[in-house]
C-alpha cells in the first residue's frame, strides 16, 4: 500500500543550453524592472555571468549585482545582501552560480520579500514568506539546490544551521549545461559525489514522507550521475556528460527535497565549517563509512540501488554482501576521479575527531532520517574509520 505523501519542487523548469542568455526571456513573468543577481566574484571572473546580464541589459532591467558570496557563506554575507538588495529595490532575486550562490538568494528573496527576521526563520516550516520573486540558475552538478527547499548558512562557532521550507523553492530553475562546461575536474569530482550522495539518501531516508517519486528520482539521477561522472571529470568539455551530469543532480535534488538526507551530511557538516572543506567532498569523505554503519537497517535499500550505479554488482544475491560491496565501489569511485580518501589528507587529526563528533549530533534535523539511529560514539567511531 502507497503511503500519504506530499511532493514539492519548483514551479518551472527550463533545460537547455544557452538557457542563461535567455534570462530575461523566460522570466519575464517574475523578474519586474529591477532584478537583484547573487554570485561569486569567481563566476563573474571566469565571464558566466555575462550572457544573463546582457539578456537583461536588452531588456532593460536595472538590475543590481551582488558578487561577494564565498563557500559556507556567512551570516554576515547574507545580512549584506539582504540590505543592498534593500537599498536596490528588488523586485526578484536571480542566484547564479554553485549551492552557496543559490542558498543565499533564497533567504534574500525571502527576508526581503516578508521582512522577518532570519533567527524565526531557521527550522523546518518557520518561514513565513511571502517572498520576491525567485530564480535559480546553477553552474555546478552537485547541489540540486535549484529545486530544493533549503538554504544552509554557517553561523556562530562554525555550526552549519538550515532554512527549510516550500516558500525558498524558486519560481524558475534555469539549467544551462554551458555553464558547466568551465568546471575544474576536482570540483567536478566533488560535486557529482555530492549530488550521488543525495539520491543514496533520499532513497533510504527513514522520513516519514520518503515517497515513489522520490525513489523514482533517485534511481534515475543515480544511472546518469553513474554514467557520466568519469567522463566529465576526464573529458571536461564533453557536453553530453555535462548534460548528464546536470540533469542528474537536479533529479537527486527533487528527491532529497522531499526525501530528506542523513547522517552523511550531518558528520560532514563539521567538516566543512570547522576546516573548510568543500560540502561535496565533505560527503565524499564519510559516506561509504555511514553506508557500513547503516547496512544493518539498509542493506535492502543499498543493494536494490547498486546496480544502477555499478552493473558488475547485480550478480551479487545477497543483501548485505551487494550493500557492502555498494559501499567499497563508492570508495573507489572516488579515488578514480581523484578525490582525496581520508580525513587526514584535508588537515583534519585525531585530536579533531570528538569535537567534530559532538557538533555533528548537533543536525537533529538531519539524523532523525538516517535509517539506522546513530549517537555520538557512533559518528567518532566513522570519523575514525574515516581518518
Amino acid at each position: 500500500m502507497i503511503g500519504a505523501f506530499t511532493f514539492n519542487t519548483s514551479q518551472r523548469i527550463v533545460f537547455e543550453r544557452g538557457s542563461s542568455a535567455r534570462l530575461a526571456e523566460h522570466g519575464a513573468a517574475f523578474l519586474g524592472d529591477h532584478p537583484f543577481i547573487v554570485t561569486d566574484k569567481g563566476i563573474v571572473a571566469a565571464g558566466l555571468l555575462s550572457p544573463a546580464l546582457n539578456g537583461l541589459r536588452g531588456a532593460q532591467k536595472q538590475f543590481e549585482v551582488f558578487d561577494a558570496v564565498a563557500a559556507d557563506p556567512s551570516r554576515s554575507i547574507v545580512m549584506e545582501a539582504i540590505e543592498t538588495a534593500r537599498r536596490h529595490r528588488a523586485t526578484s532575486v536571480i542566484g547564479l552560480g554553485g549551492g552557496s550562490s543559490l542558498d543565499v538568494a533564497k533567504l534574500v528573496a525571502l527576508l526581503v520579500g516578508s521582512g522577518e527576521d532570519l533567527d524565526e526563520a531557521w527550522g523546518v516550516n518557520q518561514a513565513k514568506g511571502p517572498r520576491l520573486p525567485l530564480i535559480l540558475v546553477p553552474t555546478t552538478s552537485g547541489t540540486g539546490s535549484e529545486v530544493t527547499p533549503i538554504s544552509i548558512i554557517t553561523v556562530e562557532d562554525d555550526e552549519k544551521r538550515g532554512v527549510v521550507s516550500p516558500l525558498i523553492l524558486p519560481d524558475m530553475a534555469v539549467l544551462d549545461p554551458d555553464l558547466t562546461l568551465g568546471l575544474p575536474a576536482p570540483v567536478t569530482a566533488a560535486t557529482g559525489i555530492d549530488a550521488m550522495v543525495h539520491a543514496i539518501e533520499a532513497y533510504a531516508s527513514k522520513s516519514a514522507n520518503n515517497n515513489p517519486v522520490s525513489r523514482t528520482l533517485a534511481v534515475e539521477a543515480l544511472k546518469l550521475l553513474g554514467d557520466n561522472l568519469e567522463t566529465a571529470v576526464n573529458e571536461p568539455g564533453n557536453i553530453d556528460a555535462r548534460s548528464g551530469m546536470l540533469l542528474g543532480s537536479m533529479l537527486a535534488g527533487m528527491a532529497f527535497a522531499n526525501s530528506p538526507v542523513a547522517a552523511v551530511h550531518a558528520l560532514a557538516y563539521p567538516i566543512g565549517g570547522t576546516f573548510h572543506v568543500p560540502h561535496g567532498l565533505s560527503n565524499a569523505l564519510v559516506l561509504p563509512h555511514v553506508l557500513r554503519f547503516n547496512i544493518p537497517a539498509a542493506a535492502q535499500a543499498y543493494a536494490e540501488l547498486a546496480p544502477h550505479v555499478f552493473p558488475e554488482l547485480s550478480f551479487l544475491q545477497d543483501a548485505g554482501e551487494r550493500a557492502d560491496a555498494f559501499a567499497a565501489e563508492l570508495a573507489i569511485l572516488s579515488q578514480r576521479v581523484g578525490l582525496p580518501q581520508h580525513l587526514s589528507d584535508v588537515g583534519i587529526s585525531a585530536v579533531d575527531l570528538p569535537k567534530m563528533a559532538k557538533d555533528a549530533m548537533k543536525q537533529t534535523r538531519l539524523l532523525v532520517n538516517n535509517p539506522r539511529p546513530l549517537e555520538e560514539a557512533d559518528a567518532l567511531a566513522i570519523y575514525e574509520a574515516a581518518l
